[in-house]
């Protein structure tokens, strides 16, 4: 038997394959990926290199993205494609405005 959730998963993955990358598609797939909780607190970019920019709207939540960074990138992965995201930046509001990464 096959979890809902794998089988959720697989069911965005095929649907997904064969769309172009776009702004939409990446903030989809993030959004499977992490979660509505945690795609609440965030705003994220896919950027030329396979970079995928999150900005957190506080330093908790940039703490947990950067923890959380390998498994975040295999789940994006597996919507997008192998490889199409090779590093996540990750940067939030600090005391005086600047960001963390």
């Amino acid at each position: 038997m096959i979890a809902t959730k794998h089988c959720a998963t697989s069911a965005l993955a095929l649907l997904l394959q064969d769309q172009p990358l776009s702004p939409g598609k990446v903030a989809l797939a993030w959004a499977a990926a992490v979660g509505p909780t945690m795609d609440r607190v965030t705003n994220v970019s896919f950027g030329s290199g396979g970079t995928l920019t999150v900005q957190a709207t506080n330093r908790h939540w940039a703490r947990e993205i950067h923890r959380s960074t390998p498994l975040i990138m295999s789940r994006v992965n597996r919507l997008l494609g192998e490889h199409v995201v090779t590093t996540i930046s990750v940067s939030s509001p600090g005391p005086r405005g600047d960001g963390i990464s």
